[in-house]
């Protein structure tokens, strides 16, 4: 299993290289930062520093959206980095939430977001794409890579993610959840002729080591309110009590009220105090070294490829140090 960090990209911007370069050393192979321009700084500026100081670390923006960013700019973003860094870059996408909502926009659709996807691949890859009718390519582009890895939640997004995506990222590391995703997904490639083991698998979530769970969960209690925006989202679809998405998933918000996007992805946010003890435990990892590495070797056998450690709250070095030496060591 590889193992990546994510950081949102709050000032100062050294900060978050010095942590990047942090996580290199102990073992990790991804660096992930959030990519939402009003809320943070701009990843792409930052990105490009943590590849000139780190060796071999691929870096790219968990997630990115095609929204905010005009697709060719996109892709020739991400083919710079390549062409000055060894294509050590990798595209997390989805279909945008703190990105757009902050800005008073709504999440684009699966048909855009499926078509943004092999847009982007291809540009940045050197082959020509139509964009909004118009056939273009980056001329300059030699030998680029550029991997694209969809964020998924519900029915409808891990069948595209299967058809079209070369990964999906779940934003949650709830194992009976992550089964029924990566059986969705992996059926859908295989029903599109795709070879469903290509499909590489990242399960994102916060990571708190320590014995003082009560703490950990207050700690990181914002990601289950992050993870209910999405699921509002699958409940005015399918309904509360749909058999296209499981109870587990959808049940905890029920008691969800509002979101302030102000405090998005941070200890201590209001907007999370729906959330209970019980699905901070089954979204993210808690408690001693072992705890961690026991719920990584569940994942692991689910198929699941990456494990990128969500590190929004007041441990970071401390997580970064422990998974360094005592979790990502244990399971070489």
């Amino acid at each position: 299993m590889d193992f990546g960090l994510v950081l949102q990209t709050d000032p100062p911007a050294r900060a978050v290289v010095d942590l990047m370069r942090r996580a290199e050393s102990a073992g990790f192979r991804y660096g992930w930062t959030f990519d939402s321009a009003v809320l943070w700084q701009e990843p792409f500026v930052i990105h490009s520093r943590v590849l000139a100081e780190t060796e071999h670390l691929v870096v790219g923006p968990m997630v990115t959206n095609p929204a905010t960013r005009a697709w060719e700019v996109t892709a020739s973003t991400f083919a710079t980095l390549n062409d000055m860094y060894g294509n050590r870059t990798v595209c997390g996408i989805g279909r945008g939430d703190s990105a757009v909502r902050v800005a008073g926009r709504a999440p684009e659709t699966l048909a855009r977001l499926g078509e943004a996807i092999g847009v982007i691949r291809d540009l940045a890859e050197g082959r020509e794409a139509r964009v909004d009718g118009r056939a273009l390519r980056l001329p300059w582009v030699r030998d680029g890579r550029l991997p694209v890895w969809m964020a998924a939640y519900g029915p409808r997004a891990l069948a595209l993610a299967g058809r079209v995506a070369d990964g999906l990222i779940l934003q949650l590391a709830d194992p009976y959840l992550a089964e029924w995703m990566i059986r969705a997904a992996r059926a859908a490639a295989a029903e599109a002729g795709r070879d469903p083991a290509a499909l590489t698998v990242c399960v994102a979530a916060p990571a708190y080591v320590g014995d003082d769970l009560a703490h950990a969960r207050e700690q990181c209690r914002w990601f289950g309110g992050m993870v209910g925006n999405h699921v509002a989202d699958l409940v005015a679809r399918y309904g509360a009590r749909s058999d296209a998405v499981p109870a587990e998933l959808t049940d905890y918000i029920e008691q969800r009220q509002s979101y302030d996007y102000a405090h998005h992805g941070r200890a201590g946010n209001p907007s999370a105090d729906f959330v209970p003890d019980a699905v901070v435990d089954r979204f993210c990892l808690l408690g001693d070294a072992a705890a961690h590495r026991a719920k990584l070797r569940a994942l692991a056998d689910l198929g699941v490829d990456q494990f990128a450690l969500y590190a929004m709250h007041d441990a970071k070095e401390a997580t970064v140090d422990a998974y360094g030496d005592r979790v990502i060591p244990g399971l070489a």
